[in-house]
């Protein structure tokens, strides 16, 4: 197996897919003045924490299974579709 290391910061490697690599020199600076704005941008998914109950999770992540999703998905989807709907929760203590 034959090793090959970048040496320069300014190199990086690509893998075409027949699995043969070469290295491409990267510019010192691009030219972005006729870039066009990613249409997809407003639907990326932004990071958060929460912390949630187990038994929460574990009923979503049983759910998940069961139809073949990762867990973090399906709890997306259930909370875009409340926020679609304008779902209201009933705060009221018995």
């Amino acid at each position: 197996m034959k090793i090959r290391s970048v040496s320069s910061p300014h190199e990086k490697r690509t893998s075409p897919k027949n699995g043969n690599m070469k290295v491409v020199a990267m510019r010192e600076s691009y030219d972005f003045t006729n870039s066009v704005p990613n249409p997809y941008a407003k639907r990326m998914k932004q990071q958060i924490t929460i912390r949630i109950d187990q038994d929460t999770v574990d009923y979503f992540k049983g759910m998940a299974e069961d139809k073949g999703i990762p867990y973090q998905s399906l709890i997306n989807l259930y909370l875009r579709d409340c926020a679609i709907t304008h779902k209201q929760l009933d705060l009221t203590w018995s």
